[in-house]
């Protein structure tokens, strides 16, 4: 193997080293001298090793574009500063080239990413969820159709912050029966009377379509809602629950008041939804307390009681109900055609107390035996509700109390 010669300066090809100065060259071909008249090897090394170079520095703006990039946070601003970070690092010989070129290429993707969203609304969803969220503690909340809960302050009255939601099998403050928007809710705060006043008027009808069967609903049970409050209607709420409580603050509900066509079978749909035209008819009634201070309002509405019934008898009559239940249903409704008669001497009553007699008899045709024969053979509740020293119907219409939460 050849042993390489030592690094530094080389006499030309063939020739020996260089002379001491003041003497001939040597010409060409002369051998490499060997033994001790060589130079000593350090001698003949003649270059010192070249001086350190340092490390060029990071761009300083290269490194604020990747980081807005991927944080995906102004974007534009990301796109600007890699584009001066790229001049930066070609005039200054810094490093940093492929940062600059990732925030580039991040920030354009998240301000295209930006862009979609602002122009589908994802952006001004996603913040009113923030706001929302953010301002949960002057915001009502929302509770589902057909849940049941305790509220954390003992009370259906007053402000609540929160609930605890419960099995409806048990004992519990309430059970949520609908919930709906405030109607031309884009404006101010309408004020507490008026929000008060949508909740009376709508709360009770979608009572009666989630509790049908009005003889089952519990005599110390009124209707109760959630409704928004100045500071959370600023927050965008809107919603409106109402809900099933007890009358007595330290009593409770036990089990679930729901009767509607996801509890019902045929034949009980059927006999509560021919019950509910009368009920609709009942909640007509004119608002002052005595007959005889509205005599001509009374016989007015006696002609809408007369029209229901006969709306009522003709809806039993066309349904086909089980052999056990169809004897019975066709009794009640030719004590329905009995009520209807009543009703219409009512109608042509000449006096208050004639007008109340009728009334009354025709309250124990539509509410008597045959309707609590017909009620049993379907399986539903036979206890009538309670009425009034007056002969009206006591719990269910739109005049009951109602408390705002």
């Amino acid at each position: 193997m050849a042993t390489p010669p030592p690094f530094g300066p080389q006499p030309p090809h063939g020739g020996g080293p260089f002379p001491p100065p003041g003497q001939p060259q040597p010409g060409a071909g002369q051998p490499y001298p060997h033994g001790a008249a060589a130079e000593p090897w350090g001698r003949a090394w003649g270059q010192p090793y070249p001086a350190w170079a340092p490390t060029p520095p990071v761009n300083g703006l290269a490194i604020a574009a990747l980081v807005l990039g991927v944080l995906c946070f102004l974007p534009g601003i990301g796109v600007v500063l890699g584009v001066v970070a790229l001049a930066q690092i070609r005039k200054r010989g810094e490093r940093g080239k492929g940062m600059a070129v990732a925030g580039i290429v991040l920030s354009t993707v998240g301000a295209l990413l930006m862009t979609l969203a602002f122009t589908t609304g994802g952006a001004r969803d996603a913040y009113e969820g923030f706001r929302s969220a953010a301002s949960g503690a002057g915001g009502t909340f929302s509770v589902a159709k057909g849940e049941c809960f305790d509220s954390r302050s003992g009370s259906l009255e007053g402000y609540a912050y929160d609930v605890d939601i419960v099995p409806c099998d048990g004992a519990h403050d309430a059970e949520v029966f609908a919930s709906f928007a405030m109607p031309d809710g884009g404006g101010d705060f309408p004020g507490d009377d008026a929000v008060t006043e949508v909740a009376d008027d709508r709360c009770h009808p979608y009572s009666e379509a989630y509790a049908m069967d009005t003889w089952a609903l519990p005599a110390d049970v009124d209707v109760y809602y959630f409704t928004p409050t100045r500071e959370s209607w600023r927050y965008g709420d809107r919603e409106i629950t109402c809900m099933f409580g007890n009358v007595d603050p330290k009593a409770h509900l036990t089990g679930s008041l729901r009767q509607d066509r996801t509890t019902l079978d045929d034949d009980q749909l059927a006999f509560l939804e021919a019950d509910a035209i009368l009920n609709g008819a009942f909640d007509e009634m004119p608002g002052t307390e005595y007959v005889e201070d509205d005599l001509a309002g009374h016989k007015e509405w006696a002609a809408q009681v007369v029209d229901a019934l006969e709306r009522q008898a003709a809806a039993l009559r066309v349904h086909d109900w089980e052999p056990t239940a169809e004897r019975d249903v066709t009794d009640y409704a030719e004590a329905l055609d009995e009520a209807r008669e009543e009703w219409e001497a009512a109608h042509e009553a000449d006096d208050a107390d004639d007008f109340t007699d009728h009334w009354d008899a025709a309250h124990r045709l539509t509410d008597g035996s045959k309707a609590i024969t017909a009620r049993e053979a379907l399986g539903l509740a036979i206890e009538p509700p309670t009425y009034d020293d007056e002969g009206t119907g006591g719990g269910d219409g739109e005049d009951g109390p109602g408390a705002e939460v």
